[in-house]
């Protein structure tokens, strides 16, 4: 092979190389590249810190973080997404997905990599041509298509950090609102077992009247069927507890020893302020996730469908590249030849690809403008539930709180007084019992309703799981 071939085939690879992006390269090669953005969104709208843990050791230690967090404490509902979010395997996955994007995003910006290939042909007989064919292939149409390509690889790297932003902020409501469940069920138990212990003692003191004879069997049934009406729903109320629990520590990651933690036996009060923010829907739509990735989805749309109107002449084309060398033998001594070569083979259409593309550009982008439109629509309308459901709940719980339970408490004082006075039966005794006991789990119920109309807000503004909102 002669200098001038040598040279030529060796200046390919740098030509190609001078199309790397090296700062594009830095920021797509970063061990977190794209993850800043998760950790800014989940601070800014959960309070919590996100973490991404990508070897083992790192994992170790967010175990053991999580461990000194909740073993055998008893943990509020910041905890309990603080420890999802850095223990849960399935986000962890999801943020592998996010590295896959930075890793393609890599890729393309180290532009096109070049391939050689080298062939000999002749006959092997003294005086027939002999053929030496230096060939670079596939990579003139990548380098011509090099910054389209990096544009929709960045846009597709913005849209999987929003994924992976809206996938931390579902799993801290879903947390959030599984703490709740839990605390709730749990509260609803120890209610219940107040109410039965009230209950265990009128119905002794009916058996015992019963025993005397002032008491008839229909009247010591009514006493009885009280307590064990209650013991059955103690029992389902400490079963559904234990479930929400179970659900909770399976959102956190824990298992083995670490689910040795408890939660609170009652959910916090009502704040003092009303809640609710008038600017509700503004704000979903500049924070959803969902309505980023869609605008980011239109923008991939046109970048492609630009791309293929470019590269639409080229694409049914397979181009080589190189330069060939000829050798002969002559009566005079071996001569050598050297030409360049562009070989192309391609194929004919056999229909318009312009203006079927240009229809395919169109009808995509048209569909992801409607969507997108859709999920903004939507948007505003879970926003303006989320507001309603978070003041709506709010009012009805105050409403039991400072209207209901008062006048029950008043009504409890007052038939103990008659019973003690014997002008009043245990049998109105412990229907009164039972009226103001609904009227706790009522107020309990409501106040849970509210807590989770306050999660659900953070999901409506955000993105994410928006249970609860109903």
């Amino acid at each position: 092979m002669n200098r001038t071939l040598k040279l030529g085939v060796a200046l390919v690879p740098l030509a190609l190389a001078a199309c790397a992006d090296a700062g594009l390269v830095g920021q797509a090669s970063a061990p977190d590249a794209g993850f800043s953005l998760v950790s800014s969104g989940t601070k800014q709208a959960t309070g919590a810190s996100g973490v991404w843990a990508q070897s083992a050791a790192e994992v170790a230690a967010n175990e053991a973080r999580a461990r000194a967090l909740v073993h055998r404490k008893t943990i509020g509902p910041e905890t309990a997404v603080q420890v999802a979010l850095m223990n849960n395997r399935g986000l962890q996955a999801a943020y592998a997905d996010l590295g896959l994007s930075a890793a393609n995003l890599w890729e393309v910006a180290m532009g096109p990599v070049p391939s050689f290939g080298v062939t000999i042909s002749g006959i092997g007989e003294v005086g027939l041509a002999w053929s030496l064919e230096a060939v670079v292939t596939g990579v003139i149409l990548d380098a011509a298509t090099v910054k389209p390509r990096r544009a929709i690889a960045q846009t597709k790297f913005q849209q999987a950090q929003f994924a992976a932003l809206g996938a931390t902020i579902a799993l801290a409501t879903e947390t959030r609102q599984a703490w709740i469940d839990a605390v709730a069920a749990f509260e609803a138990a120890a209610l219940i077992g107040r109410a039965q212990g009230t209950a265990d003692a009128a119905s002794e003191l009916a058996a015992e009247l019963g025993r005397t004879g002032a008491m008839n069997r229909a009247d010591q049934a009514r006493e009885h069927v009280f307590t064990a009406e209650l013991a059955a729903e103690r029992a389902d109320a400490r079963l559904e507890a234990q479930l929400a629990k179970e659900k909770l520590t399976r959102l956190m990651g824990l298992w083995g020893a670490d689910i040795d933690f408890y939660v609170p036996d009652r959910l916090p009060g009502l704040p003092g302020r009303r809640p609710g923010r008038s600017d509700v829907e503004k704000l979903a739509l500049e924070h959803r996730t969902d309505l980023a990735i869609g605008r980011l989805e239109l923008e991939a749309i046109a970048q492609e469908y630009r791309l293929e109107g470019q590269t639409r002449m080229l694409s049914d084309i397979e181009i080589t590249a190189g330069a060939e060398v000829e050798r002969s033998d002559t009566p005079t001594g071996r001569e050598t030849e050297t030409s360049r070569v562009l070989e192309a083979s391609f194929e004919i259409p056999l229909y318009d690809t312009g203006k079927l593309t240009s229809r395919r550009g169109e009808l995509a982008y048209m569909r992801a403008a409607n969507e997108l439109a859709q999920a903004a629509v939507n948007a505003r309308s879970e926003a303006r539930s989320a507001h309603a459901a978070v003041t709506g709940k709010y009012n009805i719980a105050r409403h039991w709180r400072d209207e209901v339970l008062p006048l029950r408490r008043t009504i409890d004082a007052e038939a103990l007084k008659s019973y003690n006075g014997m002008l009043t039966s245990t049998f109105e005794l412990i229907t009164d019992a039972r009226e103001g006991l609904e009227a706790e789990l009522s107020y309990a119920e409501a106040k849970a309703d509210y807590w989770h109309a306050e999660a659900a807000m953070t999901a409506a503004i955000w993105g994410g799981a928006t249970g609860g909102a109903e």
